[in-house]
């Protein structure tokens, strides 16, 4: 199972979480989309695919950030977890993906294992978000589908 785990304020997580998700179902994986997440709501197993964006000086969208505050103070065991982290933002703030940043840096505290390199989307550069997630996940489709 992937758990697709989305921090979105605008929305933009979440289309690029529903994009991937209907290419993972389309290889044959189940996923769970998780726009409102909740910790004790996702099993510590399989793939976590968190996917999120980054407001004000580094923060986590409202949606989120009780997940991520979760994940600090009661983590659950990871030993069974493998994640990937795309992280979308704006490089005009030096805070640039600081909430994705973030959050692979927690996962990594607490003992999942990362599945591949974290994809970074600037949106001064990039329209359509789910254009460079849906390269990315092409170009990292064996370590979702090997796990």
């Amino acid at each position: 199972m992937i758990h697709i785990i989305t921090g979105s304020t605008l929305g933009g997580a979440e289309y690029v979480g529903d994009h991937l998700s209907d290419i993972l179902i389309a290889q044959g994986l189940q996923t769970t989309i998780h726009n409102q997440p909740k910790l004790p709501e996702i099993e510590a197993k399989g793939i976590w695919l968190v996917i999120t964006s980054t407001h004000g000086a580094g923060d986590y969208p409202d949606n989120i950030q009780p997940f991520i505050d979760s994940l600090k103070t009661a983590p659950p065991r990871m030993s069974e977890v493998s994640f990937a982290v795309i992280a979308i933002g704006d490089s005009s703030y030096d805070t640039f993906c600081g909430a994705g940043k973030d959050a692979r840096a927690t996962l990594l505290d607490i003992g999942g294992k990362e599945l591949c390199p974290a994809l970074e989307i600037d949106i001064l550069t990039t329209s359509v978000a789910e254009d460079p997630a849906e390269e990315w996940l092409n170009h990292h489709l064996n370590a979702f589908t090997d796990s």
